[in-house]
Parts: C-alpha cells; sequence; structure tokens
C-alpha cells in the first residue's frame, strides 16, 4: 500500500517568544515491511533542522528558531510504501537488547489491578507467550473503550485502566505494563493509521505496542483497535512510553500561553487510488 501523510503543527503565543527549540520525532525509518519513498519537513519561520539519531534509533531533528515571533508552524509531507508482515518487525535499528524494554516508567507503571488483569488474561493460554500476548490484546480490547478527551498526554497506565477508557496512547501504556508483568519485553510505537472512514484530518497520529518474542522478534500489537499492525500501518518512532516515543517536545523563551493545533491526514496516494479502481 502507498500511504501519504501529511502532518502540521502550529504555535501561537500572546506575548512573542524570542526562541523556540524542539526535538521532532516525525520521519519514519525504512525496515522490512515499510519503505520511505519521499519525506520532507519545512518551517514558516526562519530556523534551522539539524537531523540526528537518538538512544532509540529513531530519527529526530532539531528544531531552532530565534527572533521576536507570535506564532510558527512547521509541516511534514511524505510517502510510504507498506507491506503486511503480519505485525512482525524486521529489519529496523535496534540498539538495545529487549531486556531493556522490561523497565518501568512513570507512565506504564503497574498497580495490582494491572498486575490480576495479565495474569487473568495470560492464564487463559496454555501455549507460549504469542498465544498469551493476543489473550491479552483480546482482554484489553474488550475491557477499555475508546473515549477522546478523557485523558492527556499525562495519564499513566493506572490511571486509565481504573477509568476503564481513553485513546491509543492509554491502551497502548495498559498493555505495556501488562505485558511487562508477564516478563515479556514491550515498547511503545508511535505512528500513523490509515483508515478509509478517517481521512479527513485528524488531532494526533497513531500509537501502539511491540512485545518481543524469542525467535520471532519484534510483533506490534493495537490494543485500540484489537488487531496486530497491517500494511494500513506506518511506524515512525518507538520509546519505552509515549514521552520517548513524541512526535514533538521543546521549550521556548519568552511568549506567554503557548497554544498548540496539530492536524494529521493519512490518505492512500493517487497512484495507489488508481490501482484499486
Amino acid at each position: 500500500m502507498r500511504i501519504r501523510i501529511h502532518h502540521e503543527t502550529a504555535y501561537t503565543y500572546d506575548r512573542p517568544a524570542q526562541s523556540v527549540i524542539q526535538i521532532l520525532r516525525l520521519t519514519p525509518r525504512d525496515h522490512e515491511g515499510q519503505y520511505v519513498r519521499r519525506w520532507r519537513i519545512d518551517l514558516d519561520h526562519g530556523g534551522v533542522l539539524r537531523q540526528r539519531e537518538d538512544a532509540f534509533g529513531n530519527i529526530i531533528h532539531v528544531l531552532s528558531a530565534s527572533g521576536e515571533f507570535t506564532q510558527f508552524s512547521l509541516s511534514v509531507d511524505g510517502e510510504v510504501e507498506t507491506q503486511d508482515t503480519a505485525g512482525i518487525v524486521r529489519g529496523a535499528t535496534e540498539h538495545f537488547p529487549p531486556a531493556l524494554y522490561l523497565r518501568e516508567t512513570a507512565l506504564t507503571r503497574p498497580d495490582a489491578a494491572i498486575v490480576d488483569f495479565a495474569r487473568s488474561a495470560a492464564g487463559k493460554s496454555k501455549n507460549g507467550p504469542l498465544d498469551r500476548l493476543h489473550k491479552l490484546l483480546v482482554e484489553l480490547h474488550d475491557h477499555m473503550s475508546f473515549e477522546i478527551g478523557t485523558t492527556d498526554s499525562g495519564t499513566s497506565a493506572i490511571e486509565a485502566f481504573q477509568s476503564g477508557r481513553g485513546v491509543c496512547q492509554d491502551l497502548s501504556h495498559v498493555f505495556i505494563a501488562a505485558a511487562r508483568t508477564l516478563g515479556i519485553p514491550c515498547r511503545y510505537v508511535a505512528g500513523h493509521l490509515f483508515r478509509s472512514d478517517m481521512v479527513t484530518p485528524q488531532e494526533a497520529g497513531h500509537a501502539w505496542a511491540e512485545a518481543h518474542i524469542p525467535d520471532l522478534g519484534w510483533i506490534g500489537f493495537d490494543p485500540a483497535n484489537g488487531i496486530s499492525p497491517t500494511d494500513s500501518y506506518v511506524r515512525v518512532a518507538i520509546g519505552l512510553d509515549a514521552l520517548g516515543a513524541a512526535p514533538v517536545r521543546g521549550a521556548q523563551i519568552g511568549g506567554s500561553d503557548e497554544k498548540l493545533a496539530v492536524t494529521v491526514t493519512v490518505d492512500q496516494t493517487a497512484q495507489q487510488q488508481q490501482q484499486q479502481s
């Protein structure tokens, strides 16, 4: 599948900011089943982009801009060719052994309820870890409802699980917390999902989890949709949690009452649409 992604981020300030620095994790990498055909980041304000690689192997851009301004924006436009690998990720950049992804964070720390839930879900399978993870995926998808506006970027797995609802970030954090309690390395993935019924601009990308299974490697699990990723998914960044894979993080000097507006459009390319017609 050929997927086009357009991502715009706009900042406004009541009082002028003197400088801004941002870490951008907006650029996907090639791996088996994913090939980046083109990708471009543009700024509307005089600034500098420097490409780097973070500790997890994600492509990052360090954005720095100076001079008084009350607004600035950046846009991303790209095209990615994908293939369905049944959720298995091969050929990706890996800087750490899987055991690192057993480490808890403030957003993925489990409580007794998550531990009990994980053991109960896994106990329904007498097979290996892969089957236990699929049981966990189904149980979590049934247990929590997808609701926009009930959580925020700082909501932890414990808080989301207690409320029984959240967005893809929250369900992914709960899945990660539960998988780690079972001794299975698990990590957060930030990316995009193409859905024919959601082509209109959205306010965020998508998120899911990857768990490591011996002899198979990393496999994706999307608890928000109850499936493993297909060729409709574009994988952009990984981390221990959403903070480690955040698309945009940074700070500014000066300015006040910062407002952030994000729009993301994920669609098939014109060539892909022609092939299907």
